[in-house]
């Protein structure tokens, strides 16, 4: 699904994310509802609409071996006490209860194309609300902006995830020199245990990589899904010449002369730290899916979602 190159009078393609700042906030909120609505309600087929497919994880009937099942599910118990192989059932969730761990740090109060990174945490679990909502499912969320963490309880309902949308959008910006705490948000969401359900994770995994042991601990209990928000900056120095490059989470700041060599260099370590996180959240079991500022994020939802969906039902991604 491509996106469209249509631009709105202020010269912003259609796809762009509406600003939620200030006083065009209440507006954007709204035009982001519909858009959301008007762009997946195609994928609202299925159970959980592809986000959390597979069988269910509730234990169900124990009933004999037969040659194809899987082994992974015998009941042992029963097979002890019958002499036959025997493997359990497993029965669909009817609610699912889904937790947005939303990274608002100062590294995403940043943007150099159509919108900065935290529009897109916003965008993102407006999308997941939607696309998770109805059927007794609940959603609940964990905000970090590195000064504290504030825990939005889990619910269902329509007005429910749209004060969640606008808490999300609400949230204070951390002063400069405040880090971020992921893994104290992660840590929060993991204890205590909650009942199984689905995690998201939105950040830009910049900085120390201290969330991936609970990251990891994180998704031995629940399906997982990571949403990395980026933005060219992010990845790639453009020739500018001399420059301040800034550290919103530290407010150091260095004088440095974009030269190739040093563009080179600074790409470099972009790319590395980008494959070090992929292959962080593969060891955590995490499904990924980036996003990025100066792209459709609704396509590369609707591809991404898509594509679960086509896997689990033993399609080609």
């Amino acid at each position: 699904m491509a996106g469209t190159s249509s631009k709105d009078p202020g010269g912003r393609p259609g796809w762009a994310p509406p600003i939620l700042r200030g006083e065009r906030m209440e507006a954007g909120l709204r035009t982001l509802e519909l858009e959301v609505r008007r762009r997946l309600d195609g994928l609202l087929q299925g159970n959980h609409l592809g986000l959390v497919p597979g069988p269910g994880s509730e234990p169900g009937e124990a009933r004999p071996y037969q040659p194809g099942d899987d082994v992974r599910r015998m009941d042992w118990a029963v097979t002890a006490r019958t002499t036959t192989p025997h493997i359990r059932e497993t029965v669909a969730d009817r609610e699912l209860e889904t937790w947005v761990v939303a990274d608002m740090s100062a590294s995403l109060d940043f943007g150099t194309a159509l919108c900065e990174k935290r529009d897109l945490v916003v965008c993102a679990t407006a999308a997941v609300a939607h696309l998770t909502g109805g059927g007794g499912n609940r959603i609940g969320a964990l905000v970090s902006n590195g000064e504290g963490i504030t825990r939005l309880p889990a619910r269902g309902g329509l007005p429910h995830a749209r004060g969640l949308v606008r808490r999300l959008a609400e949230t204070p910006r951390a002063p400069e020199g405040v880090r971020g705490d992921l893994a104290g948000a992660l840590e929060k969401l993991r204890r205590p245990p909650r009942r199984r359900g689905l995690a998201v994770v939105l950040s830009d995994f910049l900085g120390p990589m201290d969330w991936e042991r609970p990251l990891r601990a994180l998704a031995g209990r629940h399906e997982l899904i990571a949403i990395e928000i980026i933005d060219p900056r992010d990845v790639d120095l453009p020739d500018v010449g001399t420059v301040v490059l800034a550290d919103p989470e530290t407010g150091r700041q260095r004088e440095v002369h974009a030269s190739a060599l040093l563009r080179k260099e600074f790409g470099a370590a972009a790319n590395a730290h980008r494959q070090a996180v992929a292959a962080a959240l593969r060891r955590a079991g995490a499904a990924h899916l980036v996003l990025r500022t100066d792209s459709d994020w609704i396509a590369d939802m609707v591809r991404f979602v898509v594509a679960r969906k086509r896997r689990w039902s033993g399609g080609v991604a």
